[in-house]
């Protein structure tokens, strides 16, 4: 997926009758200069909550009398103002890479808080989990200047506060749940989805019988490995659709489907939507991804 580089600003005015979250900035960098660092005492900002997300080197951390290597995968959690510092790792040998999200803390914080007691201030996400699929998303609608009123800009930040919250009190531990046969087969189908995949080769990677997989694999995860296998499609389709300016026939060839006509059948069998109708953002900014479940 293709991430503008930059950080896009929201100032919306605010509306006395509607209580809505704000989205203050949305953006992605690569920082290779020392010089950068943020000091949660100095800023005047706030009150803002942010959540930085490293792709790829490294940054440092530092929260109280704790300091954190921030990694690919990890994330920053923070309140500011508040007592902490983050930026570039001086001894790094490559790029600092980042999404980030800045939001007001109005109708949020309480969750936030709690995934921060739960998770810690340096979480790791997977970089296919829900809430940094959504950061990106949330990023690149910014520079294409999706995100034009409060609303959308609303719903953006309580869509992406609602799978963070979700992320840790089902993902996180259902996951770590479920048997090892089980995850290694999700994790057959998240890796090799494009080039995907009959049932009976699937159960010869993790050594059950069709008929065993497809039974702990529902009972665990609550859908057949083919429909786990088309969620992740849809998902990786989504991402292209809105990310790239590629064909329907291409990103359909790319997430695995041998048509186009089959590619938009379960497209639309799951979101409600043609790929076209959600490419073109027929619908609100509410991607209805997220509530496969």
């Amino acid at each position: 997926m293709d991430i503008p580089r930059g950080t896009y600003g929201f100032r919306f005015a605010e509306d006395k009758e509607l209580q809505l979250c704000v989205l203050f900035a949305a953006g992605y960098d690569v920082i290779t200069s020392p010089s950068y660092r943020w000091d949660g005492l100095e800023r005047t900002d706030g009150p803002l909550l942010l959540f930085q997300y490293t792709i790829s080197g490294e940054g440092i951390y530092e929260s109280g009398n704790r300091t954190h290597r921030v990694t690919a995968g990890q994330a920053i959690l923070a309140e500011i103002p508040g007592p902490h510092r983050y930026y570039y790792h001086p001894e790094s040998r490559e790029p600092w890479e980042f999404l980030f999200l800045l939001f007001r803390p109005n109708l949020i914080l309480p969750h936030w808080r709690k995934f921060l007691r739960e998770a810690g201030e340096v979480p790791y996400l997977p970089l296919d989990s829900a809430p940094v699929r959504l950061s990106r998303m949330i990023v690149v609608d910014a520079g294409a200047g999706r995100i034009n009123d409060p609303l959308a800009a609303s719903s953006c930040v309580y869509q992406f506060m609602t799978e963070l919250a979700r992320m840790q009190v089902t993902t996180l531990r259902d996951r770590e749940t479920w048997p090892e046969n089980v995850r290694r087969a999700a994790e057959f189908i998240e890796l090799n989805y494009s080039r995907m995949i009959s049932i009976d080769q699937l159960a010869e990677q993790v050594s059950l019988s069709k008929y065993h997989l497809i039974r702990r694999f529902s009972a665990a995860t609550g859908l057949t490995p083919g429909a786990y296998l088309t969620r992740i499609r849809t998902e990786k389709a989504m991402e292209l659709l809105r990310g790239t300016g590629l064909s329907i026939e291409s990103i359909a060839e790319q997430v695995g489907y041998s048509s186009g006509s089959y590619f938009i059948k379960a497209f639309r069998g799951l979101t409600g939507l043609t790929p076209g109708e959600f490419r073109r953002g027929d619908e609100s900014l509410v991607y209805r991804k997220l509530f496969f479940d």
